[in-house]
């Protein structure tokens, strides 16, 4: 038979790949509808070629019983007469394609709970917030989905609540439950508020209390301790962080949370450690304006973005074993970095350090090089230490040099 003509499984197929890439825009309504779809024609030389085979295909289609309408023409062929022969198959409306493909009970779901939260909220109509969540429209249980919508109408009618997530007044709603679908609660609240910007994080954009951001550090220092009651090691909300009587001359803010763990006493310094991506944080503490400040992190294209994010916090922040020379000396210990870092600006790095994260993405040394923090041996750590700042070194003071504790002059 003819490649040209289409087969009623040839056309399922086809169907289902068209219904898998456009199933989100027909559901927002778009798409020209009926809509037809050709099956070919064959010609005198085809059906002369293998009649048996035409014959089978106009058969296949003149049985046609699912939905679409199958449209049939007469042709007049020189030596066969004129034949009655199928030609396209029309389809009224979505809904007929997904009974086709075996998606009739979601689709019917779907453009149910679609039409009723469009009565609710009209603005949903606008852009694919809504309609991009087909999956959701079509799958989630009925008390999942009863949730999201009293969810998104409390939200909506309390646009300023100031409540933390488990203060929330929605029946059967618990925070495991929100905190999984934070990304599609955002999004249809702004799509319900006809927000076109997509800036700001869940909290902001619900009005809701968000948890503060916990730190944790060591004072490396015994005065530093006798401030807080003896303390040495705290984690505790920023905010509250932000409030203790602490003045240090120095701070060392690490990645590694062993590497902040092992380091030694130095006189009038604290340590930071494992804020990752969260380091804004660091410009709510007070006490930190004016010290001196020095970061240690991987030397890979996130650590140098770390950086950059910290240095716009604490301006005076220096970076410590993150220079080209200390990568280079440690070849033998670097790894490959499984996903880089987009191309950002990161404008608060130095030419030096700028310099090093370009080389880390052009691959200069090699694939997506990256040099761990916790690789570098530790007595070449401690050195680098008590070289760094302004001019000041590290020596060792009174019964902490016993622990190898230094100070900063």
């Amino acid at each position: 038979m003819s490649k040209k003509l289409q087969s009623p499984d040839a056309i399922r197929a086809l169907l289902l790949r068209r219904f898998g890439n456009q199933h989100q825009a027909w559901l927002a309504g778009d798409g020209s509808w009926p809509m037809l779809l050709p099956l070919g024609v064959p010609t005198e030389r085809d059906i002369a070629a293998d009649a048996s085979a035409v014959r089978a295909w106009a058969a296949a289609w003149q049985s046609w019983a699912g939905p679409g309408e199958v449209v049939f023409e007469g042709r007049h062929f020189p030596r066969l007469g004129r034949q009655r022969l199928p030609v396209g198959l029309s389809f009224a409306a979505p809904g007929d394609v997904a009974a086709v493909v075996g998606q009739a009970g979601r689709w019917a779901i779907a453009t149910r709970r679609f039409q009723g939260m469009l009565e609710r909220w009209p603005a949903l109509a606008q852009g694919a917030a809504l309609a991009s969540r087909f999956d959701v429209l079509a799958d989630y249980a009925d008390d999942d989905f009863e949730r999201l919508v009293a969810l998104l109408g409390w939200l909506d009618a309390n646009p300023a609540s100031d409540l933390y997530i488990r203060q929330l007044p929605v029946e059967g709603l618990d925070t495991k439950w929100l905190e999984k679908r934070l990304g599609l609660v955002s999004g249809l609240l702004r799509a319900v508020r006809g927000a076109s910007d997509g800036a700001g994080d869940f909290h902001a954009i619900a009005g809701l209390r968000k948890p503060s951001h916990r730190v944790r550090l060591r004072l490396l220092c015994p005065a530093l301790r006798a401030r807080v009651g003896g303390l040495g090691d705290i984690e505790a909300p920023v905010d509250e962080l932000a409030e203790l009587p602490l003045s240090p001359s120095a701070v060392i803010i690490v990645e590694n949370r062993e590497t902040g763990l092992a380091l030694p006493e130095f006189a009038g310094t604290l340590v930071i450690m494992g804020l990752g991506n969260a380091v804004a944080a660091l410009k709510s503490l007070p006490w930190l304006t004016g010290v001196r400040a020095f970061y240690w992190g991987d030397i890979d294209t996130h650590g140098f973005a770390i950086l950059d994010r910290a240095r716009r916090a604490v301006p005076q922040l220096r970076s410590v074993l993150m220079d080209h020379g200390t990568l280079r000396a440690h070849r033998k210990l670097w790894a490959r970095e499984p996903v880089q870092c987009p191309d950002l600006p990161l404008d608060a790095l130095t030419v030096e350090e700028r310099a090093v994260y370009d080389g880390l993405r052009a691959d200069t040394w090699g694939p997506s090089v990256r040099l761990e923090q916790e690789r570098i041996a530790w007595h070449i750590a401690i050195d680098a230490l008590q070289a760094i700042g302004n001019g000041a070194v590290i020596v060792p003071v009174g019964r902490a040099a016993r622990r190898r504790g230094f100070a900063w002059r």
